[in-house]
Formats: structure tokens, sequence, C-alpha cells
């Protein structure tokens, strides 16, 4: 197997600090570096629909809710961990785009519901699948028995970091 960047990276502190054990580096370099590499790629082809990734999370949020397609928007925010402000501003230019709409909610006049406009589903769906080209042909790079021990390993790799109490972190 071939050296990368993480690896000189990682010996260079082996080489200046003796002491220091950066082989996590090896993993969490390399988890970031591609994440980054994968969502720039998903970030250019879904410009081709005019939309952003955060766009499209908000997009794909309501498509996966099922029919009718439709959320409240504290909803969507907890699912996409934003804050009220943060939501707010991405339904705006969705809306603006006729890609959602909101509606006052049938059972409580006070609050809203979002829905994705006709227009919403098909950019939503034609951009998910070109997004998924973009993770497949990364992925195809391995063998399919290599991607599903990564997966697993991935897994319960998060599931281990989900599961440390916040305060032990960093």
């Amino acid at each position: 197997m071939t050296t990368d960047e993480v690896d000189l990276i990682v010996e260079q502190w082996r080489r200046e600090r003796a002491g220091m054990r950066p082989e996590p580096m090896a993993v969490f370099g390399r988890i970031y570096r591609l994440a980054r590499l994968v969502g720039d790629r998903q970030e250019k082809v879904y410009a081709g629909w005019g939309i952003g990734r955060g766009e499209f999370d908000v997009l794909a949020a309501l498509r996966r809710s099922g029919p009718p397609y439709t959320l409240a928007p504290k909803a969507l925010a907890g699912s996409l961990m934003l804050t009220s402000g943060g939501m707010t501003g991405r339904l705006d230019r969705l809306e603006r785009a006729g890609l959602v709409r909101r509606a006052p909610d049938p059972a409580d006049r006070r609050a809203l519901r979002v829905s994705l406009t006709e227009t919403g589903r098909r950019v939503v769906e034609e951009a998910a699948e070109a997004g998924l080209e973009v993770q497949r042909r990364i992925l195809d790079t391995l063998p399919p028995a290599d991607r599903e021990r990564l997966a697993d390993l991935l897994r319960a790799l998060l599931a281990g970091a989900e599961a440390e109490p916040p305060d032990q972190a960093g």
C-alpha cells in the first residue's frame, strides 16, 4: 500500500514529538479528508439543480418523510440539527425557488407545515441519485466485502463516539 499525505503528517508528529501517539490522526484525518472531498463533489452536483448541500438536506428530509412529504419546521430543524433561524433561511430560499411551500397547519393554525412541491420532489430525487453516483464511484474503488466491512467499522466507531459523554470529548 502506498503512503498518503495523512501518513506524512502522522510521521512528522512522531518525529517532532516522540512521546505523542498520533495514530488516531491516521483514521480521523482520512475520515475528515474523505468527507470533505465527497461533500465538495456533491455540492458541485447539487448546483446543477440550483441547490446547495443545506437545501438538499431539507428537501431530502421532506422526501424521506413519505407522502404527503410534509413536516413542521421544528421537526425539520431538529432532524437537521439546525437553529430555527438557520431553518428559516433555508426554507425562504427553497420557497422562492418553488421547491417547498409553507402553509398553516390544519390542526393548529398558529403552526406551519412545510411541504415539497412537485418540482421539489423531482429535484430532490434527481439530485439524490446524482449525489449517490458520486459516492458509488468512490466506493467502487473497494471490493464489495471491504465496503461492507468499512460500513460496519464506521457504524461501531460512530456508536462509540455518540456514547461518550460530551464532557469527556476533547
